[in-house]
């Protein structure tokens, strides 16, 4: 069994995707302001972009009744395409990130509680070209896929996301781009905190030194 410490020639490293590797809180609220108008339901789609990570049915169940929820999840997910993909930037440091594991031998997968293909189109939008995009997973979910492709280290920016590399028995490496601070990704378990990914290059030289 792979141990926190050990460093394989050829390693796995997993990441999150919302406020890890991209912004895409413009597109979110987007789509949000526009299910408001449609719907006329107020949503506080500022509030609903600070606190991204959990699934998407969480956050709908917040603005409509649960009969409802399955019906505004289809309809996000159909303005998905056309509000969020362009709207959405690379966080500083992600592509560098991808590309430090690439020049260690290593492989990339993308963990996300985001639908799949969604996360797809971000990637191939921004040119981050990961080996593995795994989506609809969060939390301690996560760590079907980490444990799944052999992901020794886990990068994300949530609690979840801490909670999901324990789970997997991975190294927990946080960065202070999304929702959650520094203290409270520490209480939560993880090994390493970042700023954000420009970060990453100089801790994971150290870490496979």
């Amino acid at each position: 069994m792979t141990t926190l410490e050990s460093t394989p020639a050829a390693p796995t490293v997993g990441f999150d995707l919302d406020m890890t590797l991209i912004d895409s809180r413009p597109g979110i609220k987007a789509i949000y302001l526009a299910i408001a108008a449609e719907t006329g339901v107020p949503i506080d789609a500022d509030l609903v972009v600070s606190r991204l990570g959990p699934p998407l049915e969480q956050e709908m169940a917040n603005w409509f009744p649960a009969e409802r929820v399955p019906e505004m999840v289809d309809r996000y997910r159909a303005l998905y395409p056309e509000h969020a993909i362009e709207a959405s930037l690379a966080l500083p440091g992600a592509k560098d990130a991808i590309q430090a594991v690439r020049e260690a031998g290593g492989r990339t997968i993308v963990v996300t509680a985001k639908n799949a293909p969604h996360a797809r189109l971000h990637l191939t939008h921004l040119g981050i070209e990961a080996d593995e995009v795994v989506g609809g997973l969060w939390a301690e979910g996560k760590a079907e896929a980490l444990r799944a492709h052999g992901a020794q280290v886990y990068v994300g920016d949530h609690t979840g996301d801490v909670r999901g590399a324990a789970t997997a028995g991975a190294l927990s490496v946080a960065v202070t781009t999304g929702p959650c601070a520094a203290e409270e990704l520490q209480a939560a378990g993880a090994h390493v905190v970042l700023s954000d990914l420009t970060d990453f290059r100089p801790w994971w030289e150290d870490y496979r030194g």
